[in-house]
């Protein structure tokens, strides 16, 4: 029987890991890689199937996502908001219902710790996770051209209210 289990990433001890696996999950967006120093500002997550990393997700806490309209890049504070900055499965393991596993869990934990608010963004093109988040409630707030790159592309701000 195959057990599902999540699993705060220890770092810095797992970056390496972390980068890798993020390399592996959004092969196709090279830009959209973070390195290490982007994964310690972060609380990292794993999806572990059998103790196998299939999945990583990463969150801040207490900010609304602004990059998209700020120069500075800085995300400004924002009480009970939880940002969710990335959300991977590994290629091999999409399509069999570890990206709801996840979105499940990553709203369970919003909830449990109190937050009443969950934003995160995507490539516009990224269909399948727009999808999936709006299956989970999560509502399109706004679209921003010119945000990513490698290849330029917009984003898509997405929020789901838990109060």
């Amino acid at each position: 029987m195959a057990v599902a289990e999540f699993r705060r990433a220890r770092l810095p001890a797992e970056l390496r890991s972390l980068c890798l696996f993020d390399r592996k999950a959004f092969h196709q967006c090279p830009g959209d890689w973070f390195d290490a120093d982007m994964w310690l500002q972060y609380q990292c997550w794993w999806l572990l199937l059998n103790g196998r990393k299939i999945g990583c997700c990463a969150f801040e806490a207490n900010v609304d996502f602004q990059q998209d309209r700020r120069d500075d890049g800085v995300n400004p504070k924002r009480r009970q908001s939880l940002y969710i900055a990335s959300t991977g499965i590994h290629p091999a393991f999409r399509g069999k219902g570890f990206g709801s596993l996840m979105k499940s869990w990553q709203i369970a934990y919003a909830r449990y710790h109190g937050f009443t608010r969950i934003v995160t963004n995507t490539r516009k093109s990224n269909l399948p996770i727009i999808r999936l988040n709006k299956k989970f409630g999560f509502k399109v707030i706004r679209t921003t051209a010119g945000y990513y790159f490698d290849p330029p592309e917009p984003t898509v701000v997405m929020e789901r209210r838990l109060d």
